[in-house]
């Protein structure tokens, strides 16, 4: 096809693609028109502004007005990449890390002043004496609030100043931002003020190193503090309180012989993140707050006062109507119970009470603060844009009439675009939009496209929807986690829910006398006729038992790659009389999400199944995990896999929880905890293929083959996080990509018992115990698995941890063998002996149909 020139061509070519984007269709003339001038005006409409201390940006509308479905802007695409090359081209294409860490607002710290132009340590000194002086001069000699913040104090300088003669009446103390060390000198200087209502120390390496001990003798000394580093001390009151509702500040610190009740006139009281134990105190009373409308309570633990009480309190205060509070929290799990048990407030969380009852969910939040980029002094560029870009980062899959793309296409929007913020009810609304001026794939290009939803005026922000289309029933509220501080023990509770849940599920297996199927094979005189569609079984099935046929109705067993259903057995004239290398619902076992699903119903949480979720369905729960590892300091790497992809296509590793979340748009997915220490072969990771045959599911009749396969992969193990990205050193799969080293299994045995000092025989026992143990959970939870007519073979990947104990990775229906097939191996088991290659099939079905064990031992 020739270039587009025209509209009526244009939308011939993109039709479905304007039908996808949700742009009106009063718009396509225009978007057609801006594409083919490539006109970027957005730089005439909007205006990019720093927000949250420059660690984001905000775009603001500076046109006059803009009426909904006015316009359509075009965003360039600033970064265009697949996952696995992310980090590479960060570090090999010019000024893009530069760039892409400006959008994402990491690299506010290079662009300060260099270390030559900083203070000297005589000049640091000097600028201390001048802000004391100034701050001298404006009290009249009377000093009771004092700011010496980032001014590069050090315990010398501290000492020299000698606050406690110059401002003895000192109420409030704030040092914050120095260079403080000594625990001695600290406390020696700011205990001298025993009138101290509050005294700020934080982001000194005192705090940092010595922060118990500080706080110890600092409260022991000081009995009059009520807030220390910004959090209430046991004996917080009228100050404190003051304090937080505007009452008192630098402008009015208060003073010893202060008339009391000045807090009736407070409305407005936020107590959030203050460490209050015990809401019960003499100055927080209806009496002393009559007039309080509006109190926050978020981030204080509150455990020392039961449930009841504080609902009573709270019922109290007259003139209450909005509060926020931690929900699950101290007032209870669920926002509808709350309302009920406080039926004067008309607001929780920001949120109309009415609203909440009508959508009865428990937890409700209508300002969440934004989850911000965090990095070290220290930490390259390209380290920081990694961290952050999952904040940023849109997605697409290509797709043609023939195959849709293995891995999807990630992309960074231009400095417009990023700056975007999310709204629930947004204003605008952006869609990718690929633009083929050719006619074809080949020569597409990929925009964003912008336009107003809503009518917006001048100064507004403008902001989208960070999950459109997406509700509740999508886990909407536990996805915003990815991009916003959402409640941690909200997740908290129902992952230790789920702990509870997964404890409880121990089924009974039931013995169950043998019962062998009978074999297939009646005469000498008559082979059994297959149907097969993989080359290497119509190659090497060899026995004279079996005979090959190319008429799928004619064959007695159909041994195929394919998905046996009712759609195919129409189409080919397949029966239920024949036998199928398939199990009904085996889904249950080689789909990922279901594999997790059918062991935990079955055994809970067996160690040698690491802790995994169906991000579709239990999302929650995994935030809740990645909470408690973050808070207790264990390890939080995580392995991402799709339901039902092999070859470890679109799979990641991260331990990042956003691009957890957020990877959920690239397909359903199981998040996996990985085995940050697994056993190593001369310092690479491995795991092993296990073959198994099942004869019959009811009563179990299971094998396992003789021939098994170890993988290697190709780099040194590493938990560097650069190594995330290097396929050869996290994935052992190189049949497909990079480049395959095979160890002879028998070599690698040897080898690995000697680096070990391990019997490899008790390894293999751990392995069948725990692969008998699958498939006896199958068997147990989904009994419609039985079939008389099915025999099939599985592939079983394992590996091994630190502590040798098999893990296990996937069940693969109809495995690709070609090792087995190619490689003849001396069995670890048994008699030893050495199994052909070319007689790995002749065995297969000799144990699948004729009832034999040679090479495969029963489980």
């Amino acid at each position: 096809m020739t270039r587009i020139e025209t509209y009526e061509d244009f939308v011939k070519v993109h039709g479905l693609l304007l039908a996808a984007s949700g742009l009106p269709q009063s718009l396509h003339r225009q978007l057609f028109q801006k594409l083919l001038s490539e006109s970027f005006d957005g730089g005439s409409h909007f205006q990019i502004e720093p927000t949250e201390d420059g660690h984001q940006r905000r775009l603001v509308l500076t046109s006059d007005s803009m009426p909904e479905h006015s316009d359509v802007f075009l965003i360039d695409h600033a970064w265009t990449f697949r996952l696995s090359d992310a980090y590479k081209q960060l570090m090999e294409v010019p000024g893009l890390a530069e760039r892409m860490a400006a959008i994402m607002c990491v690299d506010a710290d290079l662009n300060s002043d260099s270390e030559e132009d900083r203070l000297s340590e005589g000049n640091a000194k000097r600028c201390v004496l001048e802000v004391l002086e100034n701050e001298i001069t404006e009290a009249n000699g009377n000093v009771r609030w004092l700011e010496l913040e980032d001014l590069d104090i050090d315990d010398e300088t501290l000492s020299s100043l000698d606050l406690s003669t110059k401002c003895p009446g000192l109420f409030a103390l704030s040092l914050c931002g120095n260079k403080l060390e000594n625990v001695e000198v600290v406390v020696q200087e700011v205990t001298k003020f025993k009138n101290l209502r509050a005294l700020w120390l934080n982001n000194n390496p005192v705090v940092q190193n010595c922060g118990d001990e500080l706080a110890d003798k600092v409260l022991r000394e000081l009995l009059n503090l009520e807030i220390y580093n910004s959090k209430f001390t046991s004996n917080y009151g009228e100050w404190a309180l003051g304090f937080c509702g505007g009452v008192y500040d630098k402008e009015n610190p208060g003073s010893v012989d202060q008339p009391d009740n000045k807090l009736k006139q407070v409305t407005d009281l936020d107590l959030s993140n203050r460490c209050i134990h015990n809401l019960f105190n003499k100055a927080c009373t209806p009496l002393q707050l009559p007039c309080l409308s509006y109190l926050s309570l978020r981030g204080n633990p509150l455990e020392e006062t039961a449930v009841s009480d504080l609902l009573q309190l709270l019922r109290n205060f007259p003139s209450l109507q909005s509060l926020e509070v931690d929900i699950p929290g101290p007032l209870g799990e669920s926002a509808v119970q709350i309302l009920e048990s406080l039926p004067n407030l008309s607001v929780l969380n920001g949120v109309n009470a009415s609203k909440i009852f009508e959508t009865e969910k428990d937890v409700v939040d209508s300002v969440l603060q934004p989850r911000l980029p965090e990095w070290t002094a220290d930490e390259p560029l390209t380290d920081r844009v990694i961290n952050a870009m999952w904040l940023y980062l849109m997605t697409y899959r290509l797709a043609d009439e023939e195959k849709i793309d293995e891995t999807s296409v990630l992309y960074v929007m231009d400095e417009l675009g990023s700056a975007l913020r999310h709204s629930d009810e947004p204003n605008f609304r952006v869609a990718p939009f690929l633009f083929m001026p050719e006619g074809t794939l080949a020569s597409a290009v990929s925009f964003s496209i912008l336009w107003p939803i809503q009518n917006v005026q001048k100064g507004y922000e403008c902001t989208r929807d960070y999950l459109f289309g997406i509700g509740e029933d999508k886990q909407r509220s536990a996805r915003l986690t990815a991009w916003f501080n959402t409640p941690e023990n909200y997740f908290i509770r129902e992952y230790e829910k789920h702990l509870r849940s997964l404890k409880s599920k121990n089924l009974t297996f039931l013995t169950l006398d043998s019962c062998p199927t009978r074999s297939l094979h009646r005469s000498e005189t008559s082979a059994l006729r297959v149907y097969t569609d993989i080359p290497q079984v119509e190659e090497l099935l060899t026995r004279p038992e079996f005979v090959i046929t190319t008429d799928p109705r004619d064959a007695e067993i159909i041994w195929t790659c394919t998905q046996v259903d009712e759609d195919m057995k129409k189409a080919t004239g397949i029966t239920d009389n024949q036998y199928i290398n398939q199990f009904p619902f085996e889904a249950c076992i080689v789909m990922k999400h279901h594999l997790a699903e059918t062991i935990q119903k079955a055994h809970g949480s067996p160690e040698w199944l690491q802790p995994t979720y169906n991000l579709e369905t239990h999302l929650s729960q995994l935030i809740g995990d990645y909470c408690v590892r973050k808070r207790d300091g264990l390890n939080n790497l995580w392995i991402l896999k799709p339901w039902n992809m092999a070859r470890t296509i679109d799979t990641t590793v991260t331990g990042n929880i956003s691009a957890i979340i957020r990877l959920m748009e690239t397909g359903p997915k199981i998040c996996q905890k990985y085995i940050e220490h697994p056993a190593l072969f001369q310092g690479k990771k491995f795991d092993i293929r296990y073959i198994v045959l099942v004869r019959s599911m009811n009563p179990l009749e299971i094998f396992i083959s003789d021939t098994f396969w170890v993988r290697l992969a190709n780099n040194q193990y590493s938990l560097d996080q650069h190594s995330l990205f290097e396929y050869e050193t996290h994935f052992t799969v190189m049949n497909y990509r990079g480049t395959l080293n095979h160890k002879n299994t028998s070599e690698f045995v040897r080898e690995f018992e000697q680096e070990h000092q391990v019997n490899w025989l008790d390894i293999h026992s751990r392995v069948k115990k725990m692969i008998r143990s699958v498939f006896e959970a199958a068997a147990q939870v989904h009994p419609e698995m039985h079939s008389t007519t099915s025999r099939a073979m599985y592939g079983v990947d394992v590996m091994l941890d630190s502590s040798f104990q098999p893990k296990l990775l996937e069940v693969t229906y109809c495995p690709d063998c070609g090792r087995a097939c190619k490689y003849d191996m001396e069995a670890i088991v048994g008699d030893k002996e050495v199994v052909r290659g070319r007689d790995f099939y002749n065995y297969v079905f000799g144990c699948l149909f004729l009832n034999e064990t040679t090479h495969v031992s029963p489980l």
